[in-house]
């Protein structure tokens, strides 16, 4: 059985340890990948903690997978060796569940996440199911590509089912892995852009991101701050923080609303009296399916927005998920094979 180099988490909280591991040959509707990189997000906290129901060990995290198709099983007809593919987030549906029957593929009862439920991206060799595939167009490198799988495709998707138009003001709430891009997105679709973050270390970052406005959520009341600039139609909460998320509310104009993609068991403290006076909602934002992967992809070479990102080799797994574990990780870490 021929074997590649992946990076295992023997159990919850445990070490991330690169070792040889066999090669999954794909089964029917499925592929195998040549992984070439892999994005680091936040959310493999939670998988490496084992803060998901039902997850197996030993597990291999990264849900942010670009490569070349290298096997088709069968049944595979719509991809062929050595297309360039990317995998987010949503690793498959199955089409069948009540869900998907109305389009709903994203809350597929039987939906698959890399790493949860099948080994994921830290590896030179991962095998997904076809309809996961996104394809990757020529204008993006596979480290460019690999961060939209999940970062990009959740914050652009989050914005362009607003119904914020170009020229209403949106602010995006923390300048981090998520927010970067969505403060990007967000000028590039003609929105007044506002930047959210704590202290004021954030601010140039955000300007050169395209911020039209900064707001130090530690210098002041951001409701009142947003309210100073005319109030926001959209504010896109990316911090999983639910008392910053809730202190956003009293800054939305009438009807506005707080799309909430920031991951947090945490409850929201607002009261009703918040919401029914203003007419205002909040919301919360899965990712987005391979379709809409491809769309992200394909806005980002339209409109220049590009992940901020610092390369690292799959060898440095570990170093790279404790910079992230220790909250000094550059906006966005991709391993590459």
């Amino acid at each position: 059985m021929p074997t590649h180099q992946a990076v295992r988490v023997q159990s919850a909280a445990g070490p991330l340890e690169l070792v040889d591991v066999e090669t999954q040959p794909p089964g029917r509707d499925e592929v195998r990948i040549a992984v070439t990189a892999c994005g680091i997000c936040g959310t493999d906290r939670e998988f490496v903690n084992g803060g998901f129901p039902n997850m197996s060990w030993p597990l291999t995290p990264g849900h942010e997978i670009a490569g070349r198709i290298a096997e088709l099983g069968d049944g595979v007809e719509e991809f062929k060796v050595g297309d360039r593919v990317a995998v987010g987030w949503f690793g498959g549906c199955c089409y069948h569940c009540d869900p998907c029957r109305k389009g709903m593929f994203i809350n597929c009862v039987d939906g698959k996440v890399p790493s949860w439920h099948y080994p994921g991206g830290y590896a030179e060799s991962v095998t997904v199911p076809a309809n996961a595939l996104a394809r990757i167009p020529s204008g993006l490198t596979d480290v460019e590509a690999a961060p939209l799988g999940c970062a990009g495709v959740t914050t652009y998707n989050a914005l362009r089912h607003t119904k914020a138009l170009p020229g209403d003001r949106v602010a995006i709430l923390g300048v981090g892995g998520l927010g970067h891009l969505g403060v990007q997105f967000a000028r590039a679709m003609g929105f007044e852009t506002i930047a959210i973050a704590r202290g004021a270390g954030k601010a140039e970052d955000a300007k050169k991101l395209g911020a039209h406005h900064y707001i130090d959520s530690s210098s002041g009341d951001v409701s009142q701050a947003l309210q100073a600039l005319g109030g926001a139609t959209v504010v896109l909460g990316t911090v999983g923080n639910s008392q910053a998320m809730a202190g956003t509310v009293g800054g939305l104009a009438p009807q506005g609303e707080l799309v909430t993609i920031g991951v947090t068991a945490d409850p929201l403290p607002i009261s009703p009296v918040q919401l029914i006076t203003p007419g205002v909602r909040i919301v919360g934002h899965a990712s987005g399916t391979s379709k809409e992967v491809e769309d992200t992809m394909h806005f980002a070479v339209l409109s220049g927005v590009r992940a901020w990102i610092e390369e690292l080799p799959l060898s440095q797994a570990a170093e790279g998920y404790a910079a992230l574990e220790r909250g000094r990780a550059h906006y966005r870490t991709v391993l590459t094979m």
